[in-house]
């Protein structure tokens, strides 16, 4: 007999829908007393602009309206897009137990990833944290170096083996980065062997998570819906109602990223199951098999994050202990967490350099000049090559090498937005005072139980009040001989890293921030040492030269403009050579 899910998914849909436009209803009597620009559109408001590709805009209604703005969302809903210091102080530090993530993330996330750091609030997320801290320390940092040494070597390798001697050749560099950052996180936080720089061994698992960010930007404009149907049906009719939405009888390309999206989850989550249940069979052997070293592989048995992890929650007492779904939940997180960043931090790097040769010639010196200084120190390591591996503090302590990577990472945050709601009425202060909508100035804003917010990192990175009238420029050297970078008039962000805010603060800030640190410093000492980088310059067999865009739709990701590229597809093609003595 036929069912009509069909009947049932677009009751389901109008349900949702309809939850979205009550939910305004209910609230013009709680509307947001601040200025804002106006709705572009009737029910999209100003989400198209402020979220899809809109780097320019972002900092634009910043610099119009200062560090909070009104911004029109689905439907009606307005939310509060906040950049200013003290607010974001208030909002993730001081109140974070009021401004929580909104019910479109933790959901979105839940069904994605599962119970990981990223999907739960309140005491089950300062359980999971309280676990995860010790893992992340400098101590496990010093350990993972080698292993992350070795890949960002392989990656250089296979770069110079494109290269002749003394021409350039232009590649597209994506591909690569994407691959030694899953690697990465793969060997160091997972503790499993992934071989993608190997693309003769790709398999299906591996394809699937570099694929996952790029599937999950596509289908962001489902979230608002995912709440809705969780709230209001159980764990089958929601399976249901995904079973409907993903038939191929829908043609849509929305329909057919939304499948896509599927079945990259169904694969990840398939393949994590299969490899926690390895590592927990693999740490309950007994302590004379060899846990504690490099599998003949290639793997990091035993000092990975998540061995340690496992070891640490196997040790906890039942109250503190982690479910195994939560555990597994982290595994699918961390991958996900650091991918698409690294990725993108790396690429933007590289990329600015290219466009900075005085800036990369600058850094290729302290580089080789930190090797030659520690060549003579037979306690460093070498690689297969004969090339000596730097030390942790060595790496780490490069000034100018900190400066290219905290530059780059304030102006270009991987993630440029993130999201709260209010759990209860609130008010947020401002530093910086900001038009009501009448026009009067204010210096604190009322919101409602229920009203979303909007955290502009990218806004705040940039905030002229703090940064300086230079804040949207790429200048290494604000960093060099300085404590006064970020700091203005005695006015700073909260920011775990650097008084930026691109890996938040208080509670939820990055947890992996000194792994992704280690990663990117590793990557970029390692090929500018030896591989000189330039933007496109020789045109293609059309006769047009490949310049990049930035696209900012979810994370930043760099595009070919047209007419030489399609203006959509991820691609950062560079100019790259050997470096001349």
């Amino acid at each position: 007999m036929f069912f009509p899910w069909h009947l049932i998914g677009y009751s389901v849909l109008t349900l949702a829908v309809w939850k979205l436009i009550r939910r305004r209803a209910s609230r013009k009597a709680d509307a947001l007393d601040v200025a804002g620009p106006e709705s572009e559109h009737w029910w999209k408001g100003n989400m198209e602009s402020v979220f899809m590709d809109s780097f320019e805009r972002c900092l634009k209604i910043a610099a119009d309206y200062g560090g909070a703005i009104k911004i029109h969302a689905l439907f009606g809903e307005e939310w509060l897009f906040v950049s200013d210091p003290r607010a974001l102080h208030h909002i993730l530090v001081k109140e974070q137990h009021i401004f929580e993530e909104n019910d479109n993330f933790i959901f979105s996330n839940k069904l994605v990833f599962g119970d990981g750091l990223i999907s739960t609030l309140g005491e089950q997320h300062r359980k999971q944290r309280k676990m995860l801290n010790p893992a992340f320390s400098i101590s496990n940092m010093r350990e993972l170096l080698p292993i992350i040494q070795t890949i960002s070597h392989q990656l250089k390798s296979i770069l110079m083996s494109n290269l002749p001697t003394n021409h350039p050749v232009e590649l597209d560099v994506l591909p690569w980065l994407s691959r030694s950052s899953l690697d990465c996180i793969c060997e160091g936080i997972l503790g499993y062997h992934s071989a993608a720089l190997d693309t003769g061994n790709d398999n299906e698992y591996t394809e699937a998570l570099r694929m996952l960010g790029p599937s999950i930007s596509k289908t962001i404009l489902f979230r608002p819906i995912v709440p809705v149907i969780m709230r209001n049906l159980s764990p089958y009719w929601c399976r249901k109602i995904v079973d409907w939405l993903t038939i191929s009888w829908l043609p849509t390309q929305t329909m057919k990223d939304l499948r896509e999206l599927r079945r990259i989850v169904e694969i990840m989550d398939s393949a994590s199951r299969k490899n926690f249940q390895e590592k927990k069979a693999e740490l309950a052997m007994p302590s004379s098999m060899p846990s504690q070293s490099h599998d003949p592989s290639g793997g990091t048995r035993g000092k990975d994050i998540m061995s340690i992890m496992l070891k640490a929650n196997a040790s906890s007492t039942e109250g503190n202990r982690l479910s195994d779904a939560e555990l597994l939940g982290q595994m699918n997180v961390m991958i996900f967490a650091g991918l698409e960043t690294t990725t993108a931090a790396v690429a933007r790097a590289l990329y600015m350099l290219a466009k900075h040769p005085d800036v990369q010639q600058q850094l290729r010196a302290e580089i080789h000049a930190a090797h030659q200084v520690v060549g003579v120190d037979h306690s460093h390591a070498k690689d297969g090559f004969g090339s000596i591996r730097l030390s942790y503090d060595s790496l780490m302590n490069l000034p100018f090498l900190d400066a290219v990577v905290r530059e780059t990472l304030r102006l270009y945050p991987s993630l440029p937005t993130l999201s709260r709601r209010t759990i209860s009425a609130a008010s947020v202060p401002l530093q910086f005072p900001v038009r009501s909508v009448s026009g009067k100035e204010i210096n604190n804003i009322p919101v409602a139980k229920h009203q979303a917010v909007v955290i502009s990192i990218l806004a705040a990175n940039h905030n002229q009040a703090v940064w300086g009238e230079d804040a949207s420029e790429w200048k290494p050297e604000r960093w060099l001989n300085s404590t006064q970078a970020g700091l203005k008039d005695g006015v700073r962000y909260t920011g775990v890293y650097s008084s930026m805010m691109t890996f938040l603060a208080g509670n939820r800030s990055c947890i992996g921030l000194k792994f992704a640190e280690m990663e990117i410093k590793d990557v970029l000492a390692t090929l500018v040492l030896d591989i000189h980088f330039a933007l496109p310059s020789e045109p293609d067999e059309n006769g047009h030269v490949k310049e990049t865009h930035w696209n900012m739709t979810g994370f930043h990701k760099p595009v070919v403009k047209a007419p030489a590229g399609d203006g959509e597809t991820p691609h950062l093609p560079l100019s790259l050579r050997l470096v001349q003595e």
